[in-house]
């Protein structure tokens, strides 16, 4: 009797201080070591489970058709494009009036809602910006086209954007300016290949709610013509810029004028020595930030 009470406690025992399940092993075995479950094996798991259960026009899906939707790396790695003739806002990402194409390689502005108000197409592959881009899109209030290649934006590419507040066209390949909005209230088109000679004398002069320029790191030679009263910040560091006049801050022919909204001039990195030219500053309520020596 004492015998079997002893053979049935060992019994009862063995279970509590057994490991855990088998499938909660494999569970942490997969998290913990990944390397012990291969891409392979996983794919062909994928498909036996999908071939039971998922039908096309009546058939299952074949071994070959579920291998190439689920491991050809090229189908996956292929950069969208226009020429993919997806709509907009499955390409990108719309919301509420704002279209994020951001990063995706595009090589055009693709076609976008004729309510978008906000465009963002920054670090993508486009080259040009045509008149037709937006022709159509006359609610546009920001485009942001940072971090591209544009080489060329055709006359009239802005021209009916009578909304357009904020344009940035910073870190791309333009050596010219195109006509701009007459609501802008900034514009950034920092770190391009832009010379005094692509931008033209009134480029800026009818801007009259312009308060934010900014032009740094480009090749200028002189600073740009007729800037408007409304600026505030201007940006203007690392150019090739050498003189400055009486005009182009102030106002030679009135000594009195003080240009009171301008906040910020910054000119360093420019091969002008500031102190040369002390009477180009007398309107202003802050010296320019650049080489005074």
């Amino acid at each position: 009797m004492e015998t079997l009470q002893a053979t049935f406690f060992l019994f009862v025992f063995v279970p509590l201080v057994n490991p855990a399940p088998p499938l909660q092993q494999e569970s942490l075995q997969f998290y913990e070591y990944d390397t012990d479950v291969s891409w392979e094996s996983l794919t062909q798991q994928d498909y036996e489970m999908q071939s039971k259960d998922i039908r096309k026009d009546g058939t299952n899906v074949s071994l070959d058709t579920s291998l190439i939707l689920q491991s050809d790396d090229s189908q996956l790695d292929a950069p969208p494009t226009k020429d993919t003739n997806l709509p907009t806002c499955l390409l990108c990402v719309c919301l509420s009036g704002s279209v994020y194409c951001e990063e995706i390689d595009i090589e055009a502005v693709p076609p976008l809602p004729k309510e978008t108000a906000y465009l963002y197409a920054r670090f993508n592959k486009i080259k040009r910006i045509a008149a037709s881009d937006f022709a159509d899109i006359t609610t546009l209030r920001r485009i942001d086209f940072s971090g591209n290649r544009i080489e060329e934006i055709e006359d009239g590419a802005f021209s009916k954007l009578l909304l357009l507040e904020e344009l940035s066209l910073a870190e791309n390949r333009l050596v010219k300016l195109p006509v701009l909005p007459p609501k802008l209230t900034t514009f950034n088109a920092n770190q391009n290949r832009l010379k005094s000679r692509g931008i033209k004398a009134n480029a800026f002069k009818k801007l009259t709610n312009l308060a934010y320029l900014y032009l740094g790191h480009n090749a200028l030679e002189s600073v740009p013509l007729n800037l408007p009263e409304s600026l505030r910040i201007l940006h203007l560091q690392y150019n090739n810029i050498t003189s400055i006049t009486d005009d182009t801050f102030c106002k030679s022919n009135n000594t009195r004028y003080i240009r009171t909204r301008m906040d910020e001039i910054r000119m360093e990195g420019n091969p002008i020595v500031l102190a040369k030219h002390v009477n180009a500053f007398s309107c202003l309520r802050m010296l320019p930030v650049g080489t005074y020596y």
